[in-house]
C-alpha cells in the first residue's frame, strides 16, 4: 500500500514508545517524526523503523509541528502523540473524513481506556477552554484536537503562529473563524508508554503553564 498521508508525531524522548507504536502505523501513513530536543534514542528507533526523521531545536509543540509540515510530502496530513497514548489505527476513520470531502478538518475526542488516564486538572483545564470555544466562536469540538487530519495546503494557509503548547487551539479558533467543516470522532486514550517523559500537562504546575500558553493565543 502506498502512503496518501504524512502521519507527523511531535517527539522528546519518546523512543520506548516508538519502538512499539510504529510497526502499528497503517500503510496509508507515512511517518514523519519530529525530534524536538530528545536525550534519548528517539531519532535512532525513529530511522530504524524506517520513518522519516526531521530535528527541531527550538522547544515547542508548535514548533515541532511547523517542522514537521514543512518536511511533509503528501497533500493530506495527520498528528498524533508519539507517547503510545493513542492508537494509529483509529486515524482511518479521521483520514477518510477528510479524503472523502465530509470535513476539512477530522478529529479525535479522547476517551480514556480506564480511570487515572487523564489526570483530572488536565482534564478540568481542557474543557475550561474547549468551553470558552464554544460559547465565543460556535468552535464545533469537543476537545483541543491532539489527534487531527487535515489538508497541508489548507492548514499552512491558516497561518498558525503559535509555536509552544498554545498552537492546537489557535488552530481551532482560525479553523472555525476561516467556516472549515469539522468531523470529530471518539479515540482511545491510553497511558503513556513506560520510560517516556511526562507531558508537560502531567502535572498541575504544566497545565497551569499550557493554560497559559493557550490564553494567551486567546487574548
Amino acid at each position: 500500500m502506498q502512503p496518501v498521508c504524512d502521519l507527523i508525531l511531535p517527539c522528546r524522548d519518546e523512543g520506548p514508545a516508538l519502538g512499539a507504536l510504529l510497526p502499528r502505523v497503517p500503510g496509508d501513513f507515512a511517518v514523519v517524526v519530529v525530534d524536538n530536543g530528545s536525550g534519548d534514542d528517539t531519532a535512532k528507533v525513529a530511522r530504524r523503523l524506517g520513518a522519516t526523521v526531521v530535528v527541531e531545536d527550538v522547544p515547542g509543540y508548535g514548533s515541532a509541528v511547523q517542522a514537521g509540515l514543512a518536511a511533509a510530502t503528501h497533500d493530506l496530513v495527520a498528528f498524533m502523540d508519539g507517547d503510545g497514548s493513542f492508537d494509529p489505527a483509529e486515524l482511518l476513520p479521521l483520514l477518510e473524513d477528510v479524503r472523502s470531502g465530509r470535513a476539512d478538518l477530522a478529529v479525535g475526542r479522547r476517551r480514556p481506556v480506564r480511570s487515572g488516564v487523564w489526570p483530572w486538572h488536565a482534564r478540568a483545564g481542557n474543557a475550561l477552554i474547549v468551553r470558552w470555544l464554544r460559547r465565543r466562536i460556535g468552535m464545533p469540538a469537543h476537545d483541543i484536537a491532539p489527534v487531527r487530519v487535515c489538508r497541508r495546503t489548507e492548514l499552512l494557509a491558516l497561518d498558525v503562529r503559535d509555536r509552544r503548547f498554545g498552537y492546537p487551539v489557535e488552530l481551532l479558533d482560525k479553523a472555525t473563524r476561516a467556516g472549515w467543516r469539522f468531523s470529530e470522532r471518539e479515540v482511545s486514550y491510553h497511558p503513556r508508554a513506560e520510560g517516556t517523559r511526562s507531558k508537560v500537562s502531567g502535572s498541575v504546575l504544566g497545565t497551569i503553564r499550557t493554560a497559559r500558553d493557550f490564553w494567551k493565543v486567546l487574548t
